[in-house]
């Protein structure tokens, strides 16, 4: 199956000179029949002339970004099933026919390839806590199964790919893609692949503090637009309360004496608690609207058919 099927490698890259040629290279002999596309993203290097003369067929996205990247890779690129992986050379090729297999003969429509690493220069230390929190937040709010949503090797199906919308601009894309399988309740699954450390030469885009508070900026966002109920309670709650602390000692200072004499504690409690009914209500009327647009990319994504369904 995997050979009649169309492939498409993908590899967004920015300034990978010092290995990109190589990886190429690897991965056309590893899967010949396989498309290899490097999208540069305006390397300051050699980078595209690199691929170009390993042979692989090279286009750019002028957006400084992955995520503007991938949104480009996967609006222009026709295939069956999609590959996607970084050019520093830090992934395991050779797992990337398993993982094909294992999405086409399992009719999954994401395979994650779980970093599994191989020495301890392979992650900076910030990267990996940063990893496990993040991993953990996903699965308290998304009921997540995954174990590495920052992995960049995945293989996705054609139907993953174009109901995929995502509006990310850098490195939140990772956390965008495994959202778009938990919110359709997609089957997926995840492989171990080692993960080496950068050749020398090559160094990581991503900084740890800057792009981790963005991508918990996206995760909140996410919450909002796929579980708003879920946010705008814990809002509620707190407001409540605030509003029960102020405002029960008037109740009782009240029964007591008659008197409401803390007048501006008694209003600030009645806005707090006007404020924890706005707020569930306003969870309550997005919570509608979240399912009716989960619905439509549901849809979407059904009118699609798995590769291994065609003919």
């Amino acid at each position: 199956m995997v050979n009649m099927t169309r492939i498409a490698i993908l590899l967004p890259c920015y300034n990978e000179a010092p290995t990109i040629d190589g990886v190429v290279s690897e991965l056309r002999s590893v899967m010949p029949e396989a498309s290899v596309y490097v999208y540069d993203n305006n390397s300051r290097d050699n980078t595209a002339d690199l691929a170009k003369k390993a042979g692989a067929i090279v286009r750019s996205e002028k957006r400084q970004g992955k995520g503007y990247v991938v949104r480009r890779m996967f609006s222009d690129i026709e295939a069956d099933v999609y590959v996607m992986l970084d050019g520093d050379a830090t992934y395991n090729v050779h797992d990337l026919p398993k993982m094909v297999a294992l999405l086409t003969d399992g009719f999954y429509d994401m395979v994650v390839g779980c970093r599994v690493a191989q020495n301890k220069l392979s992650y900076r230390q910030g990267h990996s806590t940063g990893n496990k929190v993040f991993n953990a937040l996903l699965k308290i709010f998304f009921n997540s199964p995954f174990t590495d949503i920052f992995s960049g090797y995945r293989v996705f199906s054609r139907r993953f790919v174009k109901s995929f919308v995502q509006n990310s601009k850098k490195f939140e894309i990772e956390t965008d893609l495994s959202l778009h399988a938990l919110e359709l309740s997609m089957p997926v699954a995840e492989i171990p692949t080692p993960y080496y450390k950068r050749p020398e030469g090559s160094f990581s885009k991503l900084n740890t503090y800057k792009d981790g508070l963005r991508i918990l900026r996206r995760i909140i966002i996410l919450l909002k637009d796929v579980r708003p109920l879920l946010f705008y309670s814990g809002f509620s709650f707190l407001f409540l309360v605030g509003s029960l602390f102020i405002g029960v000692p008037v109740i009782l200072d009240f029964f007591q004496t008659g008197l409401v004499e803390r007048l501006p504690s008694a209003i600030l409690a009645a806005s707090l608690m006007i404020l924890s009914l706005l707020s569930l209500t306003a969870g309550l009327i997005l919570d509608s609207v979240a399912k009716m647009r989960r619905d439509a990319k549901k849809l979407t994504y059904l009118s699609i058919p798995h590769q291994a369904d065609t003919p």
